[in-house]
């Protein structure tokens, strides 16, 4: 069954209880609560994008990659100004575009952040309520945990559910294996149901999955939270919408307005500006991008941005479009041997296969559409001995000192395997792995500001900053050479494809090349030059990508350290106002970040409950 067609918009100017500007996993969740528990409330969801009401595309977790293809209307892409620290290109950004936002359109990997990110949020800057110990029974909430019972870091009767998916495969297998193997002072648990991920670095594990076990479905937001509550009429979702600004009276926010999104909502008329009322309160829930140009379309940000653009400043809070941070992702390929079942011939749409595999997985919820082809999963912190090791340099020590001495739960290498082809697609094989991941806590900071007072569609001002500090390109090096030693002794490589992995010299004894099979367990490591590091550098920089976990922009932090909203989510020196996503997050953390606008969205509708003297949410 197709998405729903776009139903006809409200009446200009008609009054909703509570407005969300986006529709994305958070905002989903604070809205579905508080519509199941208080079903008179009049609550608006206005979303960019399109519906997904049982589409294939996104309830089938294997074809999460076919919504980055060209053309894709369930994601828009930003792009950051040219840098030579990324090899000179302007890197791409990738967000959702449609209704649940990432819960829809995601990896579908389940992570929690190390307790030690949301304890910074609450000790370093003063958000009472939003440690580690209270963020947990929310984050709990939501879930359903598939993998084991009994263990009180999981919950079992929420409406999202967690499970392995429903396939499990040889590379993933051959990974743990052989990760056991090679480094002994590594915990490796082929079946972990204490969640080593979450509490433990230096640790390989099976990688769950927000699927369900029983049905082989996407665990999204819209199913479980939006759709299922069809019955209220006080529950208002209007697709192909675009947010402008807020209205003001005064300071209060009173309502928004939007205009048609013509990709979306066919014969609309793009140019026509829509108004609707807000009595009680108005979230903004747009994401990174999102929610930061709302806000300075709407007044509020630093004067120098607001008066480039002829915008009557309304509130002085020049952080907002600052503090704006991702994770920083590369993956490196390898030749599979023969009998390996990868998904690559999913990930490039071939159809023929899809529609066998689509047989599959509608009779029993198993087989590669019920996974992602992300199996199994290690942090990595390398020992000052491996730090010496890797050449990791004085930059990474000092970021060391800073980040990570001091908090143990926090890895400088987040990995995983991969049974396809990451790299090049212009000369892929027919079939390949991949290791690779991501580090999750880089030290750029960048921006994103508007570039228009009125165009909702103008590119960003925006700027990453990826790679600026030579400590990330360090983690990212360690990365490349830790999955490089670990992958040259599994049973599924037959070496590297060369394409996708750096330009080494000839006589380089790291040059990548075809093997017949792996080398022996207690073989010695590459030795790379400094050459050949630097071949590495050049590579990474020219290749690393984004993780699609665009955060910050409206930091939730001191107003005097250019936060943007306070702990209660409410945006400082308006009223009736708040922003709800993943941009509220003060720093980075060490998530796939699903899970954490699942828990903002949850921590928001209990926090607009209470002011609302509602209960039971």
């Amino acid at each position: 069954m197709s998405a729903r067609p776009p139903v006809p918009l409200p009446a200009e100017n008609a009054e909703f209880d509570i407005i969300f500007a986006g529709g994305g996993a958070a905002a989903g969740v604070t809205a579905g609560r508080l519509a199941a528990t208080d079903p008179s409330l009049r609550i608006l969801i206005l979303e960019s994008g399109p519906h997904t009401l049982e589409d294939l595309a996104h309830v089938q977790p294997a074809r999460f990659l076919s919504h980055l293809a060209p053309g894709s209307a369930t994601m828009r892409v930003h792009m950051s100004k040219s840098s030579e620290f990324v090899g000179g290109r302007e890197l791409p950004f990738p967000v959702a575009n449609c209704l649940g936002g990432g819960s829809s359109v995601n990896w579908m990997m389940y992570t929690r952040p190390s307790a030690s990110d949301y304890d910074d949020w609450e000790q370093k800057f003063g958000n009472k309520g939003w440690g580690a110990k209270d963020l947990l029974p929310l984050a709990n909430k939501t879930e359903t945990y598939q993998v084991c019972g009994g263990q009180p870091k999981h919950g079992y009767s929420g409406p999202l559910k967690v499970s392995d998916g429903g396939y499990f495969n040889d590379v993933a297998k051959d990974w743990l294996q052989t990760a056991a193997q090679y480094d002994r002072e590594i915990r490796t648990v082929a079946d972990d149901c204490n969640t080593i991920l979450e509490t433990q670095t230096n640790a390989f594990t099976r990688w769950r999955k927000w699927i369900s076990a029983e049905t082989g479905r996407r665990s999204d937001v819209p199913h479980h939270f939006l759709y299922n509550q069809s019955h209220n009429k006080n529950l208002n979702v209007e697709v192909g919408c675009l947010v402008k600004r807020v209205i003001f009276e005064g300071k209060r926010a009173v309502g928004v307005e939007y205009y048609e999104n013509p990709a979306v909502r066919e014969g609309c008329q793009p140019d026509v500006v829509h108004t609707v009322r807000a009595k009680t309160l108005v979230v903004v829930a747009s994401g990174a991008f999102g929610s930061s140009a709302i806000l300075e379309r709407s007044g509020i940000g630093a004067k120098r941005v607001l008066e480039k653009h002829g915008i009557t400043q309304v509130v002085d809070l020049p952080g907002v479009g600052e503090n704006f941070r991702d994770h920083l992702a590369a993956f490196f390929p390898f030749h599979v041997k023969d009998g390996i079942q990868t998904f690559d011939a999913v990930f490039r749409g071939d159809e023929v296969e899809i529609k066998r595999l689509t047989d599959e997985w509608l009779k029993t919820g198993k087989g590669l559409l019920a996974s992602n082809a992300v199996d199994a999963g290690a942090k990595l912190r390398p020992t000052l001995e491996e730090r010496k090791k890797f050449r990791l340099g004085p930059e990474f020590e000092e970021y060391w000192n800073e980040v990570f001495e001091t908090a143990p739960d926090k890895p400088v290498f987040f990995g995983g395997s991969l049974t396809a082809y990451m790299g090049d697609m212009s000369a892929a094989p027919a079939k390949a792995f991949s290791l690779g991941g991501y580090i999750p806590y880089p030290h750029s900071v960048g921006y994103a500001h508007i570039s228009s007072a009125h165009d909702v569609f103008a590119p960003m001002d925006f700027d990453a900053r990826m790679l600026e500090n030579p400590a990330d390109l360090a983690a990212l090096r360690f990365g490349y050479k830790h999955c490089r030693e670990v992958a040259r002794r599994m049973s599924s490589y037959r070496g590297e494809c060369a394409i996708s992995h750096p330009a080494f010299s000839s006589d380089s004894k790291a040059r990548a090349q075809l093997v017949d099979g792996p080398i022996p367990m207690d073989a010695p490591d590459l030795d790379y030059s400094l050459e050949d590091d630097k071949a590495i550098d050049d590579y990474l920089r020219k290749t690393c990508v984004c993780c699609w976990h665009s955060m910050g922009t409206c930091a939730m932090k001191p107003r005097d350290q250019d936060g943007v909203v306070d702990s209660r989510l409410n945006v400082y020196g308006a009223t009736a106002l708040k922003v709800a996503d993943l941009s509220i997050c003060p720093t980075n953390m060490c998530t796939n970040t699903y899970s954490t606008a699942l828990t903002i969205g949850e921590k928001a509708a209990v926090m607009i409950a209470e002011e609302l003297g509602i209960q039971g949410v």
